[in-house]
């Protein structure tokens, strides 16, 4: 048993100064009269002074239950075995606009570039639970999408987010190689690992690709590089002067000689994904290279347990309601 929030605790010394009031003031008056000559026509006026400190007293204690539920009650239900295998990994992929062209394929149906990246990341962020996973996109720039986690739920709702026209468009595949290598540089992991996917040639961004590789590589930093997309032509989607959109054909190009120079200088390996099957297979290969011994860490289950608490101060609260309706009454 835990408290989520316990520092909300300190509300119950608001509490302390009200219950002395009500000390000092006496019992809580259930009937008044205009005289005090008329008390000894009524019986019993000890039990109507007992009725107006039960009134005070399920007042404050309602109070104090709704303090306890606001500070999170949690029950322990269970715990997990986490493996923390001490490789980093960042992701890094390319939004830009050429991401659009419809070279593969999901479920048999032509399919964007990103889109399927997306699919075949999210298989590999599954297949590593035990390592810590960051993501950044870039085009004209490199954005942040995610730092390392373990949380693999969260990351992927934010891989789900990313989509074209975020930023400018371009494609600064050395800024966005410095921005991945950023993120594991003051970490103290075993193996730390950037893999790079891109569909195009540098052309935007302050970093060269090969000075990026060099950075990368005085860090520790191994690099992945994916050369994704066909050769040649690829079917890009386009919107004309009205409004339409149609298909067409544009010639696309992607600098395979820089990206195995990065990968080489930084002691990584380079691919080319041609299709869907290509690109898992290459995640694949990466996910079995990247292996190591594993350590162990526990973690907690909570179940939240505020709505007891909660109702308790609910149901007293409508007590004293009735009390005062009733036995506990004033009168005028």
């Amino acid at each position: 048993m835990r408290l989520a929030q316990p520092e909300l605790l300190w509300l119950l010394l608001v509490l302390t100064p009200l219950a002395l009031l009500g000390a000092r003031r006496g019992p809580i008056a259930t009937l008044l009269y205009p005289s005090a000559t008329l008390l000894h026509a009524v019986g019993r006026p000890i039990r109507r002074a007992r009725a107006g400190r039960a009134r005070a007293s399920l007042r404050l204690l309602a109070l104090a239950l709704l303090v306890l539920a606001l500070a999170r009650p949690q029950l322990g239900v269970g715990s997990a075995d986490i493996e923390a295998s001490g490789i980093d990994v960042v992701l890094a992929i390319d939004v830009s606009g050429s991401m659009q062209a419809l070279d593969f394929r999901l479920d048999d149906q032509p399919t964007s570039r990103l889109d399927v990246v997306k699919s075949v990341v999210e298989e590999f962020i599954g297949g590593r639970p035990s390592d810590r996973l960051a993501l950044v996109a870039f085009a004209g720039r490199p954005y942040l999408v995610s730092p390392l986690t373990l949380d693999h739920d969260w990351l992927i709702r934010n891989l789900e987010r990313i989509r074209i026209g975020l930023v400018e468009d371009g494609t600064a595949i050395g800024s966005g190689l410095a921005a991945a290598v950023n993120r594991l540089r003051d970490q103290p992991s075993k193996s730390k690992v950037v893999i790079l996917l891109t569909d195009g040639v540098n052309n935007a961004g302050k970093v060269a690709p090969v000075t990026a590789a060099e950075a990368a590589r005085a860090l520790g930093v191994k690099v992945y590089t994916i050369a994704a997309g066909t050769r040649g032509e690829a079917p890009m989607p386009v919107t004309d002067h009205f409004g339409r959109q149609r298909i067409v054909n544009v010639p696309v190009d992607v600098d395979e000689a820089t990206l195995a120079k990065v990968a080489e200088i930084t002691g990584g390996q380079s691919y080319r994904a041609t299709d869907t099957d290509s690109l898992k297979r290459i995640y694949g290969e990466i996910d079995q290279l990247e292996k190591t011994t594993a350590t162990m860490k526990r973690f907690e289950e909570y179940r939240e347990l505020f709505a007891w608490p909660l109702g308790a101060a609910l149901l007293l609260l409508g007590a004293e309601i009735l009390f005062a309706e009733g036995r506990g009454r004033r009168l005028p």
